[in-house]
C-alpha cells in the first residue's frame, strides 16, 4: 500500500546543513558532509541575504554538494525559484547527477528551450525543483527561464571565458572568410597601408601570424555605423551574439590578428541582462577566488562579498600530485622521457589552450597501439574513457570539470600556458603587458587541470609538465607563491626531483609513486619530504594584487556608462582606474597604461560630442601619457591616430636607425651582397655552433640600424647592438646549450655584468634607460638560484625568437630593395620608417620582442 502522512506545516531549517540531515538519500550519495563544508555553510547562513557572495572551496573538496544544499535551502525556506548555472552541459548532467543521489528535486534545462521537457521547466516555474542550466542559457539575447530569486555559478573562476564569450563577436579566418573579410574592410582605415596589406595577403609573412592589434572604432570616421552595417547581416549564431553587444557597440573594442577577429567590450554588461540582473541573490561557486578583482571583471557585478574556508585545518588534502618536468631532466630527450612515464601510468588525459596542441601531445606520448582519444568520444563524459585500459585522451581548454578519480586515471599532461584563451587575453598579455590581471585566470586553470585525477583525499596522480613555456610558467616566484602551501611544496619537490635527477631516477620515482600502496619507498622518503616543505610555504599574492583590486569598481562603472554612452563618466572612471592601479607599480604599469588610453579615447569622444577644444587638447595628452607610461616599442604607438591627431612621430631611438638605414640605401646597396648577407644570417641562426651563430648575430644587428659588434676583451657578451646612446642590447648566446635542464646561476650571473662592462668599454658611466642583457638558450628554465640573483635588466628568449626576427628583416630588406630606388632624402627616410615599423623592427619594437620574459621575478 503507499505510505501515508498527515498534512504539516513543513520542517523549516535554519541553515543548509540542518536540512542536509532530512534529505532522502539514495545509494552512492556521500556518506556525510566533511567539516569544512559544515562551516561553509554556517558562514552563508549568518549572510544569506546578501546580493552577491562568492564561496571558496578548491577543487575535490565538495564544492557541488556544498551549493546544491544552499540551492535546495534557499528554495525550501523561501518557496522560490532557484537556478544552478554551469559552464557545459556535460557540467550540468553531473550535477543533475549528484542531486539525484542526495535526494534533491532538479529540472535539468539545456540545450535549446525548445526541446526542453515540459514537466521540468514546469516543476521549475512553480518552484518545485531547482533548475540545473548552463551559462549561456542566463547569458544570451533572450533567456527564457522565468526570473529566479536566487542563481548559483558553478566553477565561477571560469567566468570570463563562458560570460565574455557571451558577449562576444568572433570571426574565424579560414572558416568565415567572407565575414572576416567584409569586417577587416571596414577597420582597415586603422591601419597604415602596409599592415593593411600584410593582412589582405592570401598567406601569412613570418611575422604576422603571433601579431595582435587594438581597433577602437569609436574615435575612427563613421567606423562604428560602418562596423554595425556588416555585422548585421551576420546570420545565426553570429547574428544572436551580435545582439548581445549591438546597443553599446561603440563602447567595443576589436581586436585583429591574421587568423580572427574579436569585438567585444573589455567587460560584459551583465547589467542589461534581465534574468541575471533582477535576480535576489547571485553566488559564485569557485575553486579560487582570487584577490584582484577577476571575479567581479568576469561577471560585471561590484560588490562581492567573498567568504573564504573559516578554518584551513578542517579541509581535506585533496589528493597527492607527483609534478615531473621531462624538460628539466638534463641530456633526456623529452618526448621519449614522457612516453615512458605515460606508458608506466597506462593513461593519460592532456589538457592543453588548442584542440591541435592536445591532439598532437596525446598521439605523441601514446603508445604505438593505443587509443588516442578526443572531444568526440568523451562529449558525454569522461566514464568511457575510464573504463579503458590503456589510452590517452587529448582536451583543449578543459581545465574544469573532469572527474577521473581513483584508478580511473592516474596521469595528466598540461601542455602550453592557458592564458591566451582570446585576443583579448593575447593581446593583455603579450602587448600591453598587463599579465598582472590576467594572472590568477591562469594559474587557476592550471591548477584546475592539475586535479582532474586527483578528485578525493585518497588519489594520486601523476602530473607531466610538458614544453617549455609551461615548465618556465611554473617555475616563476610570483606564480607559485600565489599558489597554497600544498601545491607550492608539490611543485618545489617535482622541480627539484627533476632538476637534479636523471633519467632513469625519474622513472624510479615514477614506479615508487604509482605504487606506495604496495611499497614504501614514497611513504618513507618523498611524503616526510612534501611535509617540510609545506610548513616552509607561505602564500603571497603576485605584487600588484591589492592595486587591481581596488580598480575593479570603478572599471565596472566605467564600462557601464560607456555601454549608454556616457563618455564623460566613462572617463572619469578610466582615471580613476589609472590613478588606482600606478600603486601597483612595475607589475601594473601596463594595465596603468591601458586604462589612461582608454580615459583619452572617452574624453575625446566627449569633447567632439561637445566642440570642447579644451577637452580634445586634453585627449591628446592623455595619449601621449599612456604611451610614456608603457616606454618603449608599446602598442600605443601602433594605435590609429584621433581624427585631430597626427601619428606618432619617431622618437629618439628608432629615428637613429631610420637615419642609419636610409644613409645605407642612398649610398647605394649592392642586392646580390645583401641577400647573401641575409642568407648567411638565416643560416648561422639555424646552428648551435658557436663560431656561426654569433657572428650571424652581429650581422642581423646591423640590418636594424644597430653599431653591432662582438666584444673582445675577456668575459664579455657574444654581440652588442647599440643605437647610439639611446639604447643597448647585449646578447649573450647559448645557442651550444642542449634544449633540456635549465640554464645555471653561473650563466645569470654572468648576464648580470655585460650591461656595465659594456659601459666601461664605451667610457660612460652606466648604460641607456631600457637597456637590456639578453640570453639567447633553448633550455626550458632558470636555476633557482638563478632566477633569485637575476637583475632586472636580465631577459631570455628562445633560439626561434631571434629566428622569427631574422626573418621579418629579411622581408623589410626585401621590401627597401625593391622601393628605394630613386627615392629623395625625405622620402627615403619615409619608406625606411614606414616597413621598419611595420614589420615591428624598429629598435623599441625589437626591445619589446626580446624583453617579455625577464629572468627575476616583478615582486622584487
Amino acid at each position: 500500500m503507499a505510505f501515508v502522512r498527515t498534512t504539516t506545516g513543513g520542517a523549516r531549517y535554519a541553515s543548509p546543513g540542518e536540512l542536509y540531515r532530512d534529505l532522502p538519500r539514495r545509494p552512492g550519495a556521500v556518506p556525510g558532509l566533511w567539516a569544512h563544508q559544515s562551516e561553509m555553510l554556517k558562514a552563508f547562513a549568518s549572510k544569506h541575504n546578501e546580493p552577491d557572495m562568492a564561496l571558496e572551496l578548491p577543487t575535490g573538496t565538495g564544492k557541488t554538494l556544498t551549493g546544491l544544499l544552499i540551492a535546495e535551502w534557499t528554495r525550501h525556506s523561501r518557496r522560490a525559484r532557484v537556478v544552478y548555472a554551469c559552464p557545459t552541459q556535460q557540467l550540468a548532467r553531473q550535477v543533475a547527477d549528484a542531486a539525484h543521489r542526495e535526494g534533491i528535486d532538479t529540472a535539468l534545462l539545456i540545450g535549446s528551450h525548445t526541446t526542453w521537457p515540459v514537466s521540468a521547466h514546469t516543476a521549475y516555474e512553480a518552484a518545485n525543483a531547482i533548475a540545473i542550466t548552463t551559462y549561456s542559457t542566463i547569458f544570451n539575447s533572450n533567456p527564457q527561464l522565468t526570473e529566479a530569486d536566487l542563481i548559483l555559478f558553478d566553477d565561477a573562476h571560469a567566468g570570463e571565458q563562458y560570460v565574455g564569450e557571451a558577449y562576444s563577436v568572433e570571426i574565424d579566418r579560414r572558416d568565415a572568410h567572407t565575414d572576416y573579410q567584409a569586417v577587416l574592410n571596414v577597420i582597415s582605415p586603422a591601419f597604415d597601408g602596409r599592415y593593411r596589406d600584410r593582412l589582405l595577403s592570401a598567406k601569412p609573412d613570418p611575422g604576422i601570424g603571433t601579431d595582435v592589434r587594438l581597433v577602437v572604432p569609436l574615435r575612427q570616421t563613421n567606423m562604428v555605423e560602418a562596423l554595425d552595417e556588416v555585422l548585421g547581416r551576420f546570420s545565426p549564431p553570429q547574428s544572436y551574439r551580435y545582439s548581445m553587444i549591438r546597443s553599446g557597440l561603440a563602447s567595443c573594442l576589436v581586436y585583429v590578428a591574421y587568423s580572427s577577429i574579436l569585438i567585444r567590450p573589455y567587460i560584459p554588461p551583465t547589467h542589461q541582462n534581465r534574468l541575471f540582473s533582477g535576480a535576489r541573490q547571485r553566488i559564485y561557486l569557485s575553486a579560487t577566488l582570487g584577490e584582484g578583482g577577476e571575479l567581479e571583471r568576469a561577471f560585471g557585478r561590484t560588490g562581492i562579498l567573498r567568504l573564504k574556508q573559516p578554518d584551513e585545518s578542517t579541509a581535506p588534502r585533496y589528493g597527492r600530485r607527483f609534478f615531473v618536468f621531462p624538460d628539466f631532466v638534463e641530456d633526456a630527450d623529452s618526448i621519449e622521457l614522457s612516453q615512458e612515464i605515460v606508458a608506466e601510468a597506462g593513461k593519460a588525459l592532456i589538457l592543453a589552450p588548442q584542440t591541435e596542441t592536445a591532439m598532437n601531445t596525446a598521439k605523441e606520448v601514446a603508445q604505438a597501439e593505443w587509443p588516442v582519444w578526443g572531444i568526440d568520444q568523451v562529449s558525454e563524459g569522461m566514464s568511457a574513457f575510464a573504463e579503458l585500459d590503456y589510452g590517452t585522451c587529448g582536451l583543449a581548454a578543459r581545465y574544469d570539470g573532469l572527474d577521473l578519480p581513483g584508478k580511473a586515471c592516474q596521469l595528466v599532461g598540461l601542455k602550453g600556458i592557458p592564458g591566451q584563451d582570446n585576443l583579448q587575453e593575447k593581446f593583455l598579455q603579450s602587448r600591453v603587458r598587463a599579465g598582472a590581471a590576467l594572472a590568477s585566470r591562469v594559474r587557476t586553470r592550471v591548477v584546475q587541470g592539475a586535479g582532474r585525477c586527483t578528485r578525493g583525499p585518497g588519489d594520486t596522480a601523476v602530473v607531466l609538465v610538458l614544453g617549455s613555456d609551461l615548465s618556465r610558467y611554473l617555475t616563476r616566484p610570483e606564480v607559485t607563491a600565489a599558489l597554497d602551501s600544498e601545491l607550492q611544496a608539490e611543485l618545489r619537490f617535482g622541480r627539484e626531483n627533476s632538476q637534479h635527477g636523471t633519467r632513469s631516477d625519474v622513472l624510479s620515482n615514477i614506479q615508487a609513486f604509482l605504487h606506495q600502496d604496495t611499497e614504501e619507498e614514497w611513504r618513507t622518503q618523498a611524503e616526510p619530504t612534501l611535509a617540510d616543505y609545506r610548513r616552509e610555504m607561505l602564500q603571497k599574492m603576485p605584487a600588484g594584487t591589492s592595486a587591481l583590486s581596488s580598480c575593479v569598481e570603478n572599471e565596472i562603472q566605467a564600462w557601464e556608462a560607456a555601454a549608454v554612452a556616457r563618455w564623460s563618466d566613462a572617463a572619469h572612471h578610466a582615471h580613476e582606474v589609472a590613478r588606482l592601479a600606478g600603486s601597483g607599480g612595475l607589475a601594473t604599469k601596463g594595465y596603468r597604461a591601458f586604462w589612461t588610453y582608454l580615459e583619452a579615447v572617452w574624453s575625446d569622444q566627449a569633447a567632439d560630442q561637445n566642440g570642447d577644444t579644451i577637452g580634445r587638447a586634453t585627449a591628446q595628452s592623455l595619449v601621449q601619457e599612456s604611451e610614456e607610461i608603457m616606454g618603449l616599442g608599446s602598442w600605443i604607438r601602433q594605435m590609429a591616430p584621433f581624427p585631430t591627431m597626427e601619428r606618432f612621430k619617431l622618437n629618439a631611438i628608432d629615428a637613429l636607425a631610420v637615419q642609419a638605414i636610409a644613409t645605407q640605401l642612398e649610398g647605394g646597396v649592392n642586392q646580390g651582397k645583401m641577400r647573401r648577407k641575409i642568407e648567411e644570417i638565416k643560416t648561422g641562426l639555424q646552428q648551435s655552433d658557436p663560431r656561426q651563430y654569433e657572428p650571424a648575430l652581429t650581422k642581423l644587428g646591423e640590418l636594424v640600424g644597430a653599431t653591432a659588434s662582438k666584444p673582445t676583451s675577456n668575459g664579455r657578451c657574444d654581440s652588442t647592438w647599440c643605437w647610439g646612446n639611446e639604447l643597448w642590447l647585449a646578447l649573450e648566446a647559448k645557442s651550444d646549450h642542449k634544449p633540456t635542464g635549465v640554464v645555471s646561476h653561473r650563466d645569470i650571473r654572468q648576464a648580470n655584468d655585460q650591461l656595465r662592462l659594456l659601459a666601461n668599454d664605451c667610457n660612460v658611466d652606466v648604460a641607456p634607460p631600457d637597456s637590456a642583457t639578453i640570453i639567447i638558450t633553448p633550455k626550458p628554465g632558470i636555476h633557482n638560484d638563478g632566477i633569485i640573483a637575476a637583475e632586472s635588466h636580465v631577459h631570455v628568449v628562445s633560439p626561434p625568437k631571434i629566428a622569427s626576427l631574422a626573418l621579418d628583416v629579411e622581408t623589410v630588406w626585401n621590401s627597401l630593395l625593391t622601393q628605394s630606388s630613386h627615392k629623395a632624402a625625405p622620402a627615403m627616410r619615409q619608406l625606411v620608417s614606414e616597413v621598419l615599423h611595420t614589420h615591428g623592427v624598429l629598435p623599441s619594437q625589437i626591445h619589446e620582442r626580446l624583453t617579455y620574459d625577464p629572468v627575476v621575478s616583478l615582486d622584487r
